[in-house]
């Protein structure tokens, strides 16, 4: 049975209130650090093209045709799977900072870093060079914002660093799929 919970506003009833959201009460509000203007965008960023390396993950993983098919197919849901668990992570590491993360498409749409991913079938020759631009592009904004991140948040910071390491691994191991030996 679920519980109703009563909410206070100060004054009259907000726009929340009036919606019918529930409001956390001002003896209850958290506390404890709050994350600046610049670290929760630096935060929005990475999660944005986390959420869209996941989405294009899965139009890849739907479309790709051809040889190795199958590893190919597999390794996508790999990468999307982890995508996924470090978009929560992050995105609920906002929620821990007082900051409010946005995955809505439109959001998503308008302020990744990816470039956009072709639509209909692909080949698995040009879905692993796809894919690792696309990891590429991710790690890139994670770096970006890193040092930034890093100075305001060591533990947010933390965060990025296991996200970056496994992305390049992905990186590393989908790319070699097209590569030839050194000294070939």
């Amino acid at each position: 049975m679920a519980t109703k919970t009563t909410s206070k506003t100060t004054g009259s009833k907000g726009a929340a209130a009036k919606a019918g959201a529930k409001t956390t009460r001002p003896q209850n509000a958290e506390k404890g650090f709050t994350a600046s203007p610049e670290l929760a965008g630096n935060l929005q960023a990475v999660l944005v093209d986390l959420l869209e390396l996941a989405l294009q993950g899965k139009q890849a993983h739907w479309n790709v045709v051809g040889r190795n098919f199958r590893d190919t197919h597999r390794q996508l849901d790999e990468i999307i799977d982890e995508a996924r668990t470090f978009s929560d992570t992050i995105a609920e590491r906002m929620r821990a900072l007082h900051a409010v993360p946005d995955g809505r498409s439109d959001t998503i749409a308008a302020s990744t870093t990816l470039p956009e991913f072709p639509s209909g079938e692909v080949s698995t020759t040009d879905t692993i060079d796809l894919i690792t631009e696309r990891l590429e592009a991710t790690v890139g904004t994670l770096r970006d914002v890193h040092d930034a991140v890093d100075e305001e948040d060591p533990t947010s910071a933390d965060l990025l660093h296991a996200v970056i390491e496994r992305l390049e691994q992905f990186a590393w191991m989908v790319s070699a799929e097209n590569r030839e030996p050194a000294g070939s």
